[in-house]
Protein backbone atom coordinates (compact mmCIF):
# COMPACT_ATOMS: atom_id res chain seq x y z
CA UNK A 1 0.00 0.00 0.00
CA UNK A 2 3.02 2.31 1.04
CA UNK A 3 4.45 1.72 -2.17
CA UNK A 4 1.65 1.88 -4.54
CA UNK A 5 1.14 5.46 -2.92
CA UNK A 6 4.63 6.59 -3.57
CA UNK A 7 4.17 5.82 -7.09
CA UNK A 8 1.15 7.40 -7.65
CA UNK A 9 2.61 10.51 -5.35
CA UNK A 10 5.74 10.45 -8.20
CA UNK A 11 3.74 9.82 -11.32
CA UNK A 12 1.25 12.35 -10.70
CA UNK A 13 4.11 15.02 -9.36
CA UNK A 14 6.19 14.53 -12.84
CA UNK A 15 2.98 14.67 -14.95
CA UNK A 16 1.53 17.92 -13.17
CA UNK A 17 4.73 19.57 -12.10
CA UNK A 18 7.71 18.70 -14.96
CA UNK A 19 7.96 22.45 -15.50
CA UNK A 20 9.37 22.80 -11.97
CA UNK A 21 11.97 19.90 -12.52
CA UNK A 22 12.83 21.53 -16.13
CA UNK A 23 13.42 24.32 -14.07
CA UNK A 24 15.18 23.30 -11.04
CA UNK A 25 17.68 20.84 -13.22
CA UNK A 26 18.66 23.58 -15.36
CA UNK A 27 19.58 26.04 -12.44
CA UNK A 28 21.32 23.12 -10.89
CA UNK A 29 23.41 23.32 -14.21
CA UNK A 30 24.78 26.48 -13.83
CA UNK A 31 25.05 26.79 -9.71
CA UNK A 32 27.75 27.95 -8.35
CA UNK A 33 27.74 28.92 -4.31
CA UNK A 34 29.54 31.65 -3.68
CA UNK A 35 33.10 31.19 -2.90
CA UNK A 36 32.92 32.07 1.12
CA UNK A 37 29.30 30.78 1.79
CA UNK A 38 29.74 29.14 5.37
CA UNK A 39 28.73 25.75 5.93
CA UNK A 40 24.90 25.42 7.29
CA UNK A 41 24.19 23.52 10.42
CA UNK A 42 20.65 21.99 9.99
CA UNK A 43 18.66 19.83 12.86
CA UNK A 44 16.46 16.64 13.17
CA UNK A 45 14.46 15.29 16.38
CA UNK A 46 14.99 11.81 16.78
CA UNK A 47 13.04 10.22 19.43
CA UNK A 48 12.22 13.11 20.96
CA UNK A 49 15.92 14.38 20.60
CA UNK A 50 17.26 16.87 18.45
CA UNK A 51 20.27 16.12 16.23
CA UNK A 52 22.09 18.93 14.29
CA UNK A 53 23.77 18.21 11.17
CA UNK A 54 26.46 20.28 9.25
CA UNK A 55 26.20 20.40 5.18
CA UNK A 56 28.71 21.75 2.42
CA UNK A 57 28.04 25.68 1.45
CA UNK A 58 28.36 24.12 -2.08
CA UNK A 59 24.35 21.99 -1.42
CA UNK A 60 22.06 24.00 -3.50
CA UNK A 61 19.25 24.37 -0.73
CA UNK A 62 15.49 24.32 -1.35
CA UNK A 63 13.30 25.50 1.15
CA UNK A 64 10.01 23.92 2.58
CA UNK A 65 8.56 25.53 6.02
CA UNK A 66 6.16 24.21 8.97
CA UNK A 67 4.27 26.04 11.60
CA UNK A 68 5.14 26.89 15.34
CA UNK A 69 1.76 28.00 16.06
CA UNK A 70 0.74 24.31 16.21
CA UNK A 71 2.20 21.41 17.44
CA UNK A 72 -0.27 19.21 15.50
CA UNK A 73 0.78 18.42 11.58
CA UNK A 74 -1.64 19.81 9.42
CA UNK A 75 -2.65 18.38 6.13
CA UNK A 76 -1.23 21.31 4.68
CA UNK A 77 2.17 21.26 6.30
CA UNK A 78 2.17 17.46 5.08
CA UNK A 79 1.53 18.65 1.22
CA UNK A 80 4.31 20.72 1.67
CA UNK A 81 6.94 18.67 3.37
CA UNK A 82 6.14 15.78 0.70
CA UNK A 83 5.98 18.97 -2.46
CA UNK A 84 9.31 19.49 -1.54
CA UNK A 85 11.03 16.27 -0.86
CA UNK A 86 9.53 14.82 -4.41
CA UNK A 87 10.84 18.21 -6.00
CA UNK A 88 14.12 17.73 -4.56
CA UNK A 89 14.40 14.00 -5.18
CA UNK A 90 13.14 14.29 -8.83
CA UNK A 91 15.40 17.51 -9.57
CA UNK A 92 18.60 15.61 -7.86
CA UNK A 93 17.55 12.42 -10.01
CA UNK A 94 17.38 13.90 -13.47
CA UNK A 95 20.56 16.06 -13.06
CA UNK A 96 22.34 12.98 -13.06
CA UNK A 97 20.64 11.03 -15.74
CA UNK A 98 19.56 14.45 -17.67
CA UNK A 99 16.04 15.73 -18.35
CA UNK A 100 14.19 13.35 -20.54
CA UNK A 101 10.20 11.78 -20.58
CA UNK A 102 10.12 9.72 -17.21
CA UNK A 103 9.65 5.79 -17.59
CA UNK A 104 8.67 3.02 -15.41
CA UNK A 105 12.70 2.46 -15.10
CA UNK A 106 12.88 6.03 -14.00
CA UNK A 107 9.88 5.78 -11.37
CA UNK A 108 10.99 3.31 -10.08
CA UNK A 109 14.17 4.63 -8.83
CA UNK A 110 13.22 7.85 -7.89
CA UNK A 111 10.71 6.15 -5.48
CA UNK A 112 13.68 3.92 -4.15
CA UNK A 113 15.39 7.48 -3.35
CA UNK A 114 12.82 8.35 -2.05
CA UNK A 115 12.33 5.86 1.04
CA UNK A 116 15.96 6.50 1.90
CA UNK A 117 17.33 10.21 3.39
CA UNK A 118 17.56 12.87 0.76
CA UNK A 119 20.99 12.33 -1.22
CA UNK A 120 22.46 14.62 -3.75
CA UNK A 121 23.35 18.53 -4.37
CA UNK A 122 19.95 19.18 -3.48
CA UNK A 123 19.45 19.94 0.14
CA UNK A 124 15.63 20.12 0.40
CA UNK A 125 14.85 21.19 4.55
CA UNK A 126 11.96 23.11 6.22
CA UNK A 127 12.22 26.89 7.82
CA UNK A 128 10.34 26.82 10.96
CA UNK A 129 9.66 30.66 11.55
CA UNK A 130 10.24 30.86 15.51
CA UNK A 131 8.53 34.39 16.11
CA UNK A 132 5.42 33.59 15.53
CA UNK A 133 2.70 33.33 18.05
CA UNK A 134 2.12 29.92 19.56
CA UNK A 135 -2.04 29.60 18.78
CA UNK A 136 -1.67 32.48 15.49
CA UNK A 137 -4.71 30.38 13.49
CA UNK A 138 -6.61 29.29 16.53
CA UNK A 139 -5.93 25.63 16.51
CA UNK A 140 -3.36 25.04 19.09
CA UNK A 141 -5.05 22.18 21.26
CA UNK A 142 -2.73 23.92 24.07
CA UNK A 143 -5.10 27.09 23.47
CA UNK A 144 -6.65 27.69 27.01
CA UNK A 145 -3.23 27.58 28.93
CA UNK A 146 -1.55 29.73 26.54
CA UNK A 147 -3.73 32.48 27.15
CA UNK A 148 -4.40 31.91 31.02
CA UNK A 149 -0.45 31.91 31.27
CA UNK A 150 -0.57 34.86 29.53
CA UNK A 151 2.15 33.82 26.14
CA UNK A 152 -0.38 34.12 23.85
CA UNK A 153 1.61 37.17 22.41
CA UNK A 154 5.24 35.81 22.76
CA UNK A 155 6.92 34.48 20.18
CA UNK A 156 6.99 30.75 20.03
CA UNK A 157 10.60 31.05 20.83
CA UNK A 158 10.15 32.20 23.95
CA UNK A 159 6.88 30.78 25.52
CA UNK A 160 8.14 28.08 28.33
CA UNK A 161 5.83 24.40 28.38
CA UNK A 162 6.11 24.31 32.27
CA UNK A 163 2.57 26.05 32.56
CA UNK A 164 0.63 24.76 29.55
CA UNK A 165 -1.88 21.50 29.21
CA UNK A 166 -3.91 20.10 26.86
CA UNK A 167 -7.16 22.09 26.03
CA UNK A 168 -9.93 19.03 26.56
CA UNK A 169 -13.07 21.30 25.61
CA UNK A 170 -11.00 21.95 22.45
CA UNK A 171 -9.97 18.70 21.62
CA UNK A 172 -13.79 17.52 22.08
CA UNK A 173 -15.05 20.30 20.11
CA UNK A 174 -12.82 19.80 17.05
CA UNK A 175 -11.94 15.96 17.31
CA UNK A 176 -12.01 15.03 13.71
CA UNK A 177 -11.65 18.00 12.32
CA UNK A 178 -8.63 19.64 13.81
CA UNK A 179 -6.73 17.50 15.60
CA UNK A 180 -7.32 13.97 16.91
CA UNK A 181 -7.64 11.61 20.02
CA UNK A 182 -4.26 9.85 19.68
CA UNK A 183 -3.01 13.51 18.50
CA UNK A 184 -3.52 14.89 21.85
CA UNK A 185 -1.78 11.92 23.50
CA UNK A 186 1.16 12.27 21.63
CA UNK A 187 0.90 16.02 22.12
CA UNK A 188 0.73 15.13 25.82
CA UNK A 189 3.47 12.88 26.06
CA UNK A 190 5.70 15.02 24.15
CA UNK A 191 4.60 18.00 27.09
CA UNK A 192 5.44 16.02 29.68
CA UNK A 193 8.93 15.51 28.42
CA UNK A 194 9.68 18.57 27.35
CA UNK A 195 12.23 20.31 29.24
CA UNK A 196 10.80 23.78 28.89
CA UNK A 197 10.99 24.47 25.44
CA UNK A 198 8.02 25.27 23.05
CA UNK A 199 9.67 25.23 20.08
CA UNK A 200 11.26 21.92 21.11
CA UNK A 201 8.01 20.33 22.08
CA UNK A 202 6.27 21.67 18.88
CA UNK A 203 9.51 19.69 16.93
CA UNK A 204 9.24 16.30 19.11
CA UNK A 205 5.68 16.65 17.90
CA UNK A 206 5.50 17.18 14.36
CA UNK A 207 8.93 14.78 13.91
CA UNK A 208 7.01 12.33 15.85
CA UNK A 209 4.04 12.39 13.00
CA UNK A 210 6.58 12.86 10.28
CA UNK A 211 8.24 9.75 11.25
CA UNK A 212 4.53 8.03 11.31
CA UNK A 213 3.49 9.95 7.99
CA UNK A 214 6.96 8.19 6.23
CA UNK A 215 5.99 4.41 6.81
CA UNK A 216 2.53 5.32 5.38
CA UNK A 217 3.77 7.38 2.06
CA UNK A 218 7.03 4.76 1.65
CA UNK A 219 8.89 8.00 1.65
CA UNK A 220 11.67 9.72 4.20
CA UNK A 221 10.15 12.76 5.37
CA UNK A 222 11.95 13.85 8.22
CA UNK A 223 13.36 16.77 6.47
CA UNK A 224 16.45 18.67 8.24
CA UNK A 225 15.16 22.23 9.48
CA UNK A 226 16.38 25.76 10.29
CA UNK A 227 15.19 28.07 13.04
CA UNK A 228 14.99 31.76 12.56
CA UNK A 229 14.91 34.66 13.14
CA UNK A 230 15.21 34.24 17.35
CA UNK A 231 16.91 31.53 17.20
CA UNK A 232 19.63 32.45 15.24
CA UNK A 233 19.55 35.95 16.43
CA UNK A 234 20.53 34.69 20.30
CA UNK A 235 23.31 32.86 19.08
CA UNK A 236 24.79 35.41 16.70
CA UNK A 237 27.46 37.88 18.21
CA UNK A 238 26.93 41.45 17.39
CA UNK A 239 29.11 40.87 13.92
CA UNK A 240 26.60 37.79 12.80
CA UNK A 241 24.93 38.10 9.47
CA UNK A 242 20.89 38.84 10.85
CA UNK A 243 22.59 41.19 12.99
CA UNK A 244 24.07 42.99 10.21
CA UNK A 245 20.83 43.32 7.91
CA UNK A 246 18.91 44.46 11.16
CA UNK A 247 21.91 47.60 11.24
CA UNK A 248 22.46 48.01 7.62
CA UNK A 249 18.15 48.30 6.97
CA UNK A 250 18.25 51.05 10.53
CA UNK A 251 21.15 53.14 9.31
CA UNK A 252 19.43 56.20 8.39
CA UNK A 253 16.37 57.75 6.50
CA UNK A 254 17.66 56.61 3.21
CA UNK A 255 18.22 53.09 4.06
CA UNK A 256 14.61 52.84 5.76
CA UNK A 257 12.92 54.30 3.14
CA UNK A 258 14.52 51.49 0.70
CA UNK A 259 12.85 48.60 2.88
CA UNK A 260 9.68 50.43 2.27
CA UNK A 261 10.38 50.75 -1.19
CA UNK A 262 10.73 46.66 -1.10
CA UNK A 263 7.25 46.46 0.87
CA UNK A 264 5.44 48.57 -1.64
CA UNK A 265 4.93 51.32 1.10
CA UNK A 266 4.74 54.97 1.93
CA UNK A 267 7.18 56.68 4.25
CA UNK A 268 4.32 59.22 5.13
CA UNK A 269 3.41 58.04 8.37
CA UNK A 270 6.31 55.25 8.76
CA UNK A 271 4.14 52.96 11.20
CA UNK A 272 5.17 49.42 9.48
CA UNK A 273 8.28 48.45 11.66
CA UNK A 274 11.26 46.88 10.16
CA UNK A 275 11.88 44.77 13.27
CA UNK A 276 9.27 44.56 16.05
CA UNK A 277 11.18 45.08 19.70
CA UNK A 278 9.99 43.00 22.06
CA UNK A 279 8.15 44.27 25.00
CA UNK A 280 10.16 43.50 28.75
CA UNK A 281 7.45 41.78 29.58
CA UNK A 282 8.18 39.15 26.87
CA UNK A 283 5.49 40.15 24.40
CA UNK A 284 6.52 39.96 20.38
CA UNK A 285 3.36 39.49 18.58
CA UNK A 286 3.67 41.32 15.39
CA UNK A 287 0.42 41.73 15.06
CA UNK A 288 -0.47 43.16 18.78
CA UNK A 289 2.66 45.96 17.88
CA UNK A 290 1.61 49.27 16.79
CA UNK A 291 4.68 51.52 16.46
CA UNK A 292 6.41 54.41 14.50
CA UNK A 293 9.64 55.36 13.04
CA UNK A 294 11.23 58.59 14.03
CA UNK A 295 13.82 60.45 11.98
CA UNK A 296 15.64 64.39 12.69
CA UNK A 297 16.57 65.02 8.67
CA UNK A 298 18.54 61.49 7.73
CA UNK A 299 19.08 60.20 11.21
CA UNK A 300 16.84 57.59 13.05
CA UNK A 301 16.62 58.89 16.28
CA UNK A 302 14.22 56.58 17.79
CA UNK A 303 11.14 54.10 17.60
CA UNK A 304 8.01 54.43 19.63
CA UNK A 305 6.17 50.92 20.42
CA UNK A 306 2.99 49.87 22.30
CA UNK A 307 1.50 46.47 22.27
CA UNK A 308 -2.57 46.18 22.51
CA UNK A 309 -4.59 43.27 23.19
CA UNK A 310 -5.24 42.41 19.84
CA UNK A 311 -7.39 39.27 17.66
CA UNK A 312 -5.48 37.11 15.67
CA UNK A 313 -6.92 34.69 13.12
CA UNK A 314 -9.83 32.08 12.70
CA UNK A 315 -9.76 28.52 12.16
CA UNK A 316 -10.92 26.91 9.06
CA UNK A 317 -13.75 25.23 10.27
CA UNK A 318 -15.32 28.08 13.18
CA UNK A 319 -14.52 31.94 11.68
CA UNK A 320 -15.80 33.36 15.32
CA UNK A 321 -13.49 30.80 17.16
CA UNK A 322 -10.28 33.70 17.18
CA UNK A 323 -7.14 33.47 19.60
CA UNK A 324 -6.58 36.66 21.40
CA UNK A 325 -3.19 38.38 21.86
CA UNK A 326 -3.23 39.81 25.38
CA UNK A 327 -0.83 42.37 25.74
CA UNK A 328 -0.52 46.02 26.99
CA UNK A 329 2.78 47.94 26.78
CA UNK A 330 4.40 51.26 25.81
CA UNK A 331 8.07 52.06 24.97
CA UNK A 332 10.72 53.56 22.99
CA UNK A 333 13.92 52.48 20.89
CA UNK A 334 16.89 54.41 20.34
CA UNK A 335 17.55 54.96 16.85
CA UNK A 336 21.01 54.11 17.80
CA UNK A 337 20.53 50.89 19.49
CA UNK A 338 19.05 49.54 16.02
CA UNK A 339 21.58 51.29 13.69
CA UNK A 340 24.48 49.61 15.57
CA UNK A 341 21.89 46.61 16.32
CA UNK A 342 22.77 44.16 19.37
CA UNK A 343 20.32 41.16 19.92
CA UNK A 344 21.39 40.89 23.88
CA UNK A 345 20.08 44.82 24.43
CA UNK A 346 17.24 44.62 22.04
CA UNK A 347 15.52 42.00 21.80
CA UNK A 348 13.25 41.80 18.40
CA UNK A 349 11.65 40.03 15.38
CA UNK A 350 12.65 41.43 12.20
CA UNK A 351 10.41 41.42 8.83
CA UNK A 352 10.29 38.07 6.93
CA UNK A 353 11.90 39.72 3.78
CA UNK A 354 14.72 40.78 6.03
CA UNK A 355 15.61 37.81 8.28
CA UNK A 356 15.11 35.34 4.80
CA UNK A 357 18.33 36.48 4.14
CA UNK A 358 20.12 34.66 6.11
CA UNK A 359 18.46 31.23 5.60
CA UNK A 360 20.58 29.20 3.12
CA UNK A 361 17.67 29.00 0.33
CA UNK A 362 18.13 28.58 -2.98
CA UNK A 363 15.30 27.94 -4.13
CA UNK A 364 11.81 28.04 -1.92
CA UNK A 365 8.20 26.20 -1.91
CA UNK A 366 5.45 28.41 -0.84
CA UNK A 367 2.04 27.08 0.17
CA UNK A 368 -0.80 27.88 -2.22
CA UNK A 369 0.47 31.61 -3.03
CA UNK A 370 -2.49 33.57 -4.85
CA UNK A 371 -4.88 31.44 -2.46
CA UNK A 372 -3.74 31.02 0.90
CA UNK A 373 -0.53 32.42 1.13
CA UNK A 374 0.55 36.32 0.26
CA UNK A 375 1.73 37.29 -2.95
CA UNK A 376 2.57 40.72 -1.16
CA UNK A 377 5.09 38.76 1.22
CA UNK A 378 6.80 37.06 -2.02
CA UNK A 379 7.10 40.37 -3.94
CA UNK A 380 8.76 42.46 -0.98
CA UNK A 381 11.23 39.23 -0.41
CA UNK A 382 11.79 39.43 -4.26
CA UNK A 383 12.62 43.04 -4.25
CA UNK A 384 14.80 42.84 -1.18
CA UNK A 385 17.03 40.68 -2.77
CA UNK A 386 17.31 42.82 -5.71
CA UNK A 387 17.82 46.25 -4.33
CA UNK A 388 20.92 44.06 -2.49
CA UNK A 389 22.00 43.03 -5.45
CA UNK A 390 22.37 46.70 -6.21
CA UNK A 391 24.33 47.42 -3.35
CA UNK A 392 21.30 49.57 -1.51
CA UNK A 393 19.06 48.01 1.33
CA UNK A 394 21.64 45.48 3.17
CA UNK A 395 25.26 45.89 2.10
CA UNK A 396 28.18 43.66 1.56
CA UNK A 397 26.16 40.35 2.01
CA UNK A 398 28.18 38.45 -0.58
CA UNK A 399 31.76 39.77 0.18
CA UNK A 400 31.20 39.66 4.30
CA UNK A 401 28.85 36.60 4.59
CA UNK A 402 28.93 34.83 1.48
CA UNK A 403 25.13 35.42 0.70
CA UNK A 404 23.75 35.32 -3.06
CA UNK A 405 21.75 38.44 -3.54
CA UNK A 406 20.13 36.42 -7.09
CA UNK A 407 16.26 36.01 -6.09
CA UNK A 408 16.08 31.82 -5.44
CA UNK A 409 14.09 30.19 -7.47
CA UNK A 410 10.62 30.39 -6.39
CA UNK A 411 7.85 27.58 -6.71
CA UNK A 412 4.17 27.06 -4.83
CA UNK A 413 2.21 24.34 -4.39
CA UNK A 414 -0.89 25.27 -6.98
CA UNK A 415 -3.82 26.78 -5.12
CA UNK A 416 -6.51 24.45 -6.93
CA UNK A 417 -4.87 21.59 -6.14
CA UNK A 418 -4.26 22.33 -2.22
CA UNK A 419 -4.82 18.97 0.23
CA UNK A 420 -7.89 19.50 1.95
CA UNK A 421 -9.73 17.21 4.91
CA UNK A 422 -11.86 14.92 2.49
CA UNK A 423 -14.99 15.90 4.22
CA UNK A 424 -14.62 19.02 6.07
CA UNK A 425 -12.73 20.85 3.04
CA UNK A 426 -10.28 22.53 5.45
CA UNK A 427 -6.50 22.76 4.73
CA UNK A 428 -5.69 22.85 8.76
CA UNK A 429 -7.11 19.80 9.54
CA UNK A 430 -4.62 17.78 11.50
CA UNK A 431 -3.20 14.73 9.28
CA UNK A 432 -4.15 12.85 11.81
CA UNK A 433 -7.76 13.36 11.05
CA UNK A 434 -8.00 12.12 7.14
CA UNK A 435 -9.05 8.50 8.28
CA UNK A 436 -7.40 7.31 4.73
CA UNK A 437 -4.22 9.08 3.29
CA UNK A 438 -4.64 7.77 0.37
CA UNK A 439 -7.34 10.14 -0.79
CA UNK A 440 -4.70 12.90 0.01
CA UNK A 441 -2.08 11.13 -2.62
CA UNK A 442 -5.27 10.56 -5.07
CA UNK A 443 -5.63 14.58 -4.98
CA UNK A 444 -1.93 14.79 -6.74
CA UNK A 445 0.68 16.73 -6.24
CA UNK A 446 0.69 20.16 -8.53
CA UNK A 447 3.39 22.45 -7.84
CA UNK A 448 3.69 25.60 -9.91
CA UNK A 449 7.18 27.27 -11.15
CA UNK A 450 7.05 31.20 -10.17
CA UNK A 451 8.91 32.08 -13.41
CA UNK A 452 8.07 35.86 -12.89
CA UNK A 453 10.33 36.25 -9.29
CA UNK A 454 12.82 33.80 -10.64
Amino acid sequence: MADDLCRLLVEGFLESSWPCVEALVAKLAVFKAEENRPRVTLFQFKNGKRVDSTFNGNHFFLRGSVEYSNPQLTVEEAQGVIGTRLLATCGNYFSVYGLHKPEANDIAQICEALQKPPEGRIVPFLLNTDDVEPDRYSMNPLKSSIATSGQGAFPAAYVKTDSLALDSQFVARYEGKLVTRNEAELVSRCLENAAGSYVDFVDAVKYAQLTQLSEVFSMDLTLHALRLPLATLQSETHDGLLHHVISEAHRNYDAVKQAYDCMGRSMTKRTTLLTVPHSPKGYGSKRAARGRIHFDGNKLTSVSVTYQTTRLYPNDIDPEDISVAQAKDNFTVRGEALADYRFAETPSSPQFFLYSLASPENAALWHGIGAFGSLQLLQSYAAARAACSRGELVRDLTERFGVSTEVPLQFNLAPECMWVHPVHRNIDASIGCVENLADLARMGMKLEYLSAFS
